[in-house]
């Protein structure tokens, strides 16, 4: 743990001001970087892409709900895999809440994964999830969005992910990402945004929330600590005086 100087009230109160100018900053810098990724151009999706779902077949279109917004988490759980990624998981733990806020505000937000249907019904059942999951597998739909990659390209020196030329050895078969697609009215389908690696981190609340902490996320690598949350140990609960 950090070695932090104890110090008066008054002295952390300057210090404190300082960290805020930091912040304030930070926001605004954030606010110009939302600016400017609603501002990107758009890419018009052409492919058929088709996905199997609880309700049977559907195209990308028909992911949007008859909303006009679509969020689309890819999830890494490949086909011959037993369950999801920690990683994702812990992500995935953050979504059910925003469900009804997002489509209210004409946006649906839906997971991705190559694994089977079938696994991915039971993965969830698993983990108590709500939040709208679907396959795509024996789709090119990872693979064009950059989030899984072959056998044979992982036997090269690098893949493309996250818009560079990525080191097999840092590379998987399957990676995370976070794409948005808008539908106009007349149905068309457009890619506006993709983000990887650390990209979608702000989903995590629980590492906002970390970040404020006291030992902030007190990890050895990014997210060491994580894992399912049904696999946790539970640790009892110190008496209170007030027992």
């Amino acid at each position: 743990m950090q070695q932090h100087p104890v110090v008066s009230r008054e002295d952390w109160l300057a210090a404190r001001k300082v960290l805020l100018a930091r912040e304030k900053e930070e926001t605004r810098l954030r606010d110009a970087v939302n600016a400017e990724r609603s501002a990107l151009p758009w890419v018009r999706v052409d492919k058929n892409y088709v996905f199997d779902t609880p309700a049977g077949k559907r195209r990308l279109a028909e992911l949007f709900d008859g909303r006009s917004q679509l969020m689309i988490y890819h999830f890494m759980f490949g086909p011959e895999w037993e369950a999801g990624c920690p990683g994702c998981s812990f992500l995935a733990d953050h979504l059910d809440g925003t469900l009804a806020h997002l489509n209210n505000h004409d946006v649906t937000l839906v997971a991705v994964s190559r694994a089977p249907l079938p696994k991915i019904e039971a993965y969830k059942r698993r983990m108590g999830w709500h939040f709208p999951w679907v396959s795509s597998h024996g789709s090119d739909f990872n693979f064009d969005y950059h989030v899984s990659f072959t056998p044979e390209q992982l036997k090269g020196d690098s893949v493309s992910y996250n818009f560079t030329d990525t080191p097999v050895g840092n590379a998987h078969d399957e990676l995370p990402g976070l794409s948005s697609f808008i539908r106009n009215e007349a149905g068309e389908v457009f890619h506006t945004y993709s983000s990887y690696a650390r990209g979608p981190e702000e989903l995590i609340g629980t590492l906002m929330i970390l970040d404020r902490a006291p030992k902030g996320r007190n990890e050895e690598t990014t997210m060491s600590f994580v894992k399912r949350h049904d696999e946790y140990e539970t640790v009892p609960m110190a008496a209170a005086c007030c027992a």
